[in-house]
């Protein structure tokens, strides 16, 4: 597996530990439809969370969050409509972004609730 791979592998599962804690029902993990992928879908309370998971060993190009652009905005929006299709969900869909920047002496984990909102 490449670096990148198992860097991202990492980071989604300390997204999985993270959200499990904070009482967050965890539902699919790279919930798959085509190209099309969610790294995460939970539960939290009666809403959907479409959780995009950004891991970066270094900021030096800017922060994981920044790298979630207009363009995967629209590949999320476009999975979770799908995924509440195929699941015949009623909830409300939040779409989440976990940062994680794993740097060799600490790790920083940033949750954004609410990160984006779907355009139409």
């Amino acid at each position: 597996m490449a670096e990148h791979n198992e860097t991202g592998k990492k980071g989604e599962d300390m997204a999985l530990e993270f959200l499990q804690k904070k009482g967050y029902r965890i539902l699919e993990q790279n919930w798959q439809l085509g190209k099309n992928e969610i790294d995460i879908v939970a539960r939290d309370g009666d809403t959907i969370v479409i959780v995009e998971v950004k891991t970066r060993t270094s900021n030096w190009a800017g922060e994981p969050e920044a790298f979630v652009d207009r363009r995967k905005q629209r590949l999320l929006v476009r999975a979770a409509n799908a995924y509440v299709l195929r699941k015949n969900l009623q909830e409300e869909v939040r779409f989440d972004i976990i940062a994680i920047l794993t740097g060799e002496e600490n790790t920083r984990i940033n949750h954004i609730p609410d990160a984006f909102y779907p355009t139409l």
